[in-house]
C-alpha cells in the first residue's frame, strides 16, 4: 500500500510493535492452517470423501476377529489411508531440517503405537487428528469467507466508450480520462468524476455505512460503489491499480502481514517449547526403566519396569504436547478483528496495529475534515481602502483557480462570474501562506496573515470566528473573507466515547486562527489544542507528545485527513486516516483508514480490538492450562491415547471457534 519512500521512512519509527511476518506463524510445524490465503476454497466433502476408505477398512478390522497378522495388515492400510499426507509431510519437513512438528508429533506417536502392537488405537488416534484438523479447516475456512466477501467488491468489468461505441473491457486495461457507463445494478470500476446522470449510491462495501448517498454531475465517484437507480457518465481520474477499490483490496489481502506482539511471543514460544518436550519425552521413556532396573530400586519397588509401558507413556506425552491450539488460533483470532473491522468501514493494516489500539495513551485531532466537515462556505466579505465585496471576490478567485484547497474551492463556489486565465500573468504559492499572482498587472496577495507580514503589509486587527482570507492589492490591504465550517455530527460522541475507553488525553492541532480553535475544541471537549501550526509544526508537537509518552502502552496516535497530515500520520505510533474524502498520501502514509469519515469509526475500532484482545487471552491461558494439566498427567501415565488426543485436538478446535466469535 505504502510506496518505498514511505516505507523507508516509516520502518525505524515504529519499532515498538512494527515487524514483518517471515513465512507464517509457525508452531515449528511447517503447517500453514491456511491464513495466507483468504481466497482459497475448502471443501468439506472432498475431504470426507478422503477419510471414507481408511474408515471402511477400520471398521472391518474392528469387526472381524481375523488372525494377528491379518489383522495387522487391514490396520495399517486405513492407517496409510488415512494419515500418508501426515505421514508425508513429516517426512518432507525432516528433510529440510524442520523436525520438531505438529507431522512428525503424531507420526512417531502412532507408528510407535505400531511398534508396541497397539492397532486399533494407533489408527483411531490419527482419525481423530484428521477429523480435528478437518474441523479446524472449517472453521478457518469460515473465516476466510468472511474476509473473502470484501474482496468480491473487486469489479469484473467496465463499460468503456469507444468510437461512439460501448464494450466491456478488464478495469486494469482503461486509462485516465478514458469514459465509462456505469449501468443501474453496477458496480463503480474505477474512480471518476460524474459527466452526466444522477443516482443513489450503495457505498457500503467501502465505508460500512448501509445509507446510500446521492451523486449528481461534478461530483466523485469511487470505486466499489454501487450504483442503484440511475445511468451515469463517468470521466476516469485514476487508473485501476491506483483506485481506491484496489487499494482496499490491497490492505484487506495484506493486513495480516504484520504481527502482534502477542504472536511474535508465541512464536518464540514455540520454538523452544516443542523441542523440549520431544527430548521430555525421550526422557520419560527410559530414565524410569532406567532407574527401576537399578538393583536397589528393584528390590525396593519389588517388581521391574517394561521399556513398552514408558514408550507408550512417551508416545501419549509427545500427543499432547503438540502447540497448534496456540499458534493457529491466535493469528486467526487477530485475522478475525481485522475482518471485524472492515465489515464497519474500518481498515487496519496490521494486527500489530489492532492490538496497538488497546494501548491509546494519547490520541491527536487535525481539525479540518476531521472533526469538522471541510465543507468552507463564504459567509462574510469585509472591504478596505476603497475596494469592493465583488472586486476582493473576484481577486481571491482568480488567484485561486489553479488551487484545489477546500477554502480554494469554496471562493470559487461563491465567485458567480467567469475566469479568464489569460487575465493571470504569474502564479506563486508560498507553502504555510497564501497564493502570490499577478492578475491584470496588479500584484495580487490571498492568504492568511502570515503572507501580509512576510511582504509587510499593514492590516487592521480582528479576532472573528471562522477561517480568515486576506487579499492585499499592489501592496495595499483590500479586506478579507470570512469562511465558515461546520463540526461533523459525531466528532463530540467520538471524543467522548474515547475517553471513556481509557484514553488519557486528546489533543487538537490546526493551521486555523486561535479563535475558531478555541471555539471548535470548547464545542467538542477537547481541553488541550493549539493553532496557526504549519505541518512541521504540527510534527514538532506530536514530537513533544511522543517524548512525553515512552513506552508500548503509552501509544500516541494522529489522526488526519489531508496532504499536509502526512508527516504527522508517518511519524505517530498510530496514524488514522480519514479514508473517504482524505488525501491519497494521508491514506497511504496511515495505518488505520476509517472509509466513512466519520470520527465515532475511531471509538468502535478501539472496541473491536479490546474485543480481539480479551478472546485472544482466553485463548492463551485456555491452551496453557490445559496442556499443562494434561502433560502433568502423560508424564505419569495417567491419560489414555484417546484423552491425549482430546487435549491436542480438541482445545485447538475449542480455541479457533472461540477466536471465530470476533467475526460477529
Amino acid at each position: 500500500m505504502k510506496n518505498k519512500s514511505i516505507n523507508i521512512m516509516k520502518e525505524p519509527l515504529k519499532t515498538n510493535f512494527q515487524d514483518q511476518h517471515s513465512n507464517h506463524s509457525g508452531c515449528g510445524c511447517g503447517h500453514e492452517h491456511g491464513l495466507e490465503k483468504p481466497g482459497e476454497d475448502f471443501s468439506l466433502k472432498k475431504q470426507v470423501m478422503k477419510l471414507g476408505p481408511g474408515c471402511g477398512l477400520y471398521v472391518v478390522a474392528l469387526i472381524l476377529d481375523l488372525p494377528a497378522w491379518w489383522s495387522f495388515v487391514l490396520f495399517f492400510a486405513s492407517y496409510l489411508l488415512i494419515a500418508w499426507d501426515v505421514v508425508l509431510s513429516a517426512v518432507k519437513n525432516i528433510l529440510r531440517g524442520q523436525v520438531f512438528d505438529e507431522f512428525f508429533l503424531m507420526t512417531i506417536a502412532t507408528l510407535g503405537a505400531f511398534a508396541i502392537k497397539e492397532f486399533p488405537e494407533a489408527v483411531a488416534v490419527m482419525l481423530f487428528f484428521k477429523v480435528g484438523e478437518m474441523f479446524q479447516d472449517v472453521a478457518l475456512n469460515r473465516s476466510r469467507r468472511s474476509i473473502k466477501s470484501l474482496l468480491e467488491i473487486r469489479p469484473d468489468y467496465a463499460n468503456i466508450q469507444l468510437d461512439g461505441e460501448t464494450k466491456k473491457v478488464d478495469p486494469d486495461t482503461v486509462n485516465i480520462d478514458d469514459i465509462i457507463l456505469v449501468k443501474p445494478g453496477e458496480r463503480i470500476p474505477l474512480d471518476g468524476i460524474v459527466l452526466q446522470g444522477t443516482s443513489m449510491m450503495d457505498t457500503s462495501a467501502l465505508t460500512g455505512e448501509s445509507i446510500p448517498r446521492s451523486v449528481r454531475a461534478n461530483e466523485p465517484v469511487l470505486s466499489g460503489m454501487i450504483n442503484k437507480t440511475g445511468l451515469l457518465t463517468v470521466r476516469v481520474t485514476k487508473r485501476f491499480s491506483e483506485s481506491t477499490i484496489s487499494k482496499i483490496l490491497d490492505l484487506v489481502e495484506n493486513a495480516s502481514t504484520k504481527k502482534a506482539p502477542t504472536e511474535k511471543f508465541i512464536t518464540r514460544f514455540a520454538k523452544y517449547y516443542t523441542p523440549a518436550v520431544v527430548f521430555g519425552a525421550v526422557i520419560i521413556a527410559v530414565l524410569p526403566v532406567v532407574i527401576y532396573n537399578i538393583p536397589a530400586f528393584t528390590q525396593m519397588f519389588g517388581h521391574v519396569e517394561t521399556f513398552s509401558e514408558w514408550i507408550y507413556t512417551a508416545l501419549i506425552f509427545l500427543v499432547i504436547s503438540c502447540p497448534c491450539a496456540l499458534v493457529i488460533s491466535i493469528p486467526l483470532g487477530f485475522f478475525g478483528g481485522i475482518g471485524a473491522a472492515s465489515k464497519q468501514g474500518i481498515l487496519v493494516k496490521g494486527s500489530n496495529f489492532l492490538e496497538g489500539l488497546n494501548h491509546l495513551h494519547t490520541v491527536i485531532w487535525d481539525k479540518t475534515g476531521t472533526l469538522t466537515k471541510g465543507i468552507f462556505k463564504v459567509s462574510t466579505i469585509v472591504t478596505c481602502n476603497g475596494f469592493s465585496e465583488n472586486e476582493i471576490l473576484e481577486y481571491a478567485a482568480m488567484a485561486e483557480t489553479h488551487s484545489g484547497h477546500p477554502i480554494a474551492l469554496s471562493i470559487l463556489q461563491a465567485f458567480d462570474g467567469d475566469i479568464d486565465e489569460n487575465h493571470i500573468e504569474d502564479y506563486e504559492e508560498i507553502a504555510g501562506h497564501g497564493i502570490k499572482a499577478r492578475i491584470k498587472g496588479r500584484e495580487v496577495l490571498v492568504g492568511n496573515e502570515r503572507i501580509l507580514q512576510l511582504k509587510d503589509i499593514s492590516y487592521p486587527p480582528g479576532d472573528v470566528e471562522g477561517t480568515v482570507v486576506h487579499v492585499a492589492v499592489d501592496a495595499v490591504y483590500a479586506g478579507y473573507i470570512i469562511i465558515a465550517d461546520e463540526i461533523k455530527p459525531d466528532s463530540k460522541e467520538a471524543i467522548q466515547n474515547l475517553r471513556t475507553s481509557g484514553v488519557k488525553q486528546q489533543i487538537m492541532l490546526t493551521g486555523d486562527s486561535k479563535k475558531v480553535a478555541m471555539s471548535v475544541a470548547g464545542k467538542l471537549g477537547i481541553k488541550k489544542f493549539s493553532a496557526g501550526l504549519l505541518p512541521r509544526q504540527k510534527v514538532e508537537k506530536l514530537e513533544q507528545v511522543l517524548t512525553q509518552n515512552k513506552g508500548r502502552r503509552k501509544l500516541t496516535a494522529f489522526v488526519g485527513d489531508g496532504i499536509n497530515d502526512a508527516p504527522a500520520l508517518i511519524r505517530s505510533d498510530i496514524g488514522i486516516a480519514m479514508g473517504a474524502l482524505g488525501s491519497d498520501a494521508a491514506i497511504e502514509a496511515a495505518d488505520v483508514v476509517l472509509m466513512s469519515d466519520d470520527p465515532s469509526k475511531l471509538p468502535l475500532a478501539v472496541s473491536i480490538a479490546g474485543r480481539t484482545r480479551v478472546i485472544v487471552w482466553q485463548n492463551i491461558l485456555f491452551a496453557l492450562g490445559v496442556k499443562a494439566v494434561f502433560l502433568g498427567m502423560g508424564a505419569f501415565g495417567i491419560v489414555t491415547m484417546w484423552e491425549a488426543v482430546f487435549a491436542d485436538v480438541g482445545v485447538a478446535l475449542l480455541a479457533i471457534l472461540n477466536a471465530t466469535r470476533i467475526l460477529k
